[in-house]
């Protein structure tokens, strides 16, 4: 099968994550791994960006498909079920919009500028190595630490399910992969 340009969208996910690990402030591209699928879904209708274009499913089946670091298992029921993926899309909010609130602590002056990275929402890392300042706020800097700490911490839980189970097991749980398909779910009833 002819390879495309999207099946090489692999490296701007492992290239997401490596310039951010040096300059913080190349976090902020992650957006685009949020605004891209939801746009799909509400213009298309459909989970192409998931299906086609989500360069993290596709280094997760780089990595456990074809280097075999995968088990191969199929993933859990429970996994699966609407109470986890629901749940764990409530808990992924919950997370991100107190992301947002240190964010505009920061803004505000309320708080200064934490060159912390979170992983799995629990453990704080340092990282000031990634920051020096520049003619931005420290705002600016925060949403990124913070924005990070998210991107990192689903990768890592992406590559633990990859590892346990199948390559793509993130995909199962994924918070945009679920608010695509309630926005396809939506957006179909609709038109119906």
């Amino acid at each position: 099968m002819k390879k495309r340009w999207y099946d090489y969208l692999w490296i701007a996910s492992a290239l997401y994550l490596i310039l951010s690990f040096f300059n913080i402030l190349f976090a902020w591209l992650g957006l685009l791994c949020f605004f891209i699928p939801l746009g799909i879904a509400l213009l298309g209708g459909n989970k192409g960006y998931c299906n086609r274009y989500c360069g993290r499913g596709q280094l997760f089946s780089l990595l456990g498909g074809r280097f075999g670091l995968s088990r191969k298992k199929d993933v859990p029921r429970w996994m699966k079920s609407k109470v986890f993926r629901y749940g764990f899309l409530v808990f992924f909010f919950a997370m991100f919009f107190s992301m947002l609130w240190s964010t505009w602590l920061v803004f505000s002056g309320a708080q200064d500028l934490k060159q912390a990275v979170t992983l799995l929402w629990t453990f704080k890392l340092p990282w000031n190595w990634a920051y020096h300042g520049t003619i931005l706020h420290h705002g600016v800097a925060q949403f990124a630490f913070g924005f990070y700490s998210v991107m990192l911490t689903s990768t890592v839980l992406g590559l633990i399910t990859m590892i346990v189970f199948k390559p793509r097991s993130w995909c199962v749980y994924c918070p945009m992969g679920t608010m695509t398909q309630l926005i396809c779910k939506a957006k179909n009833r609709k038109e119906a």
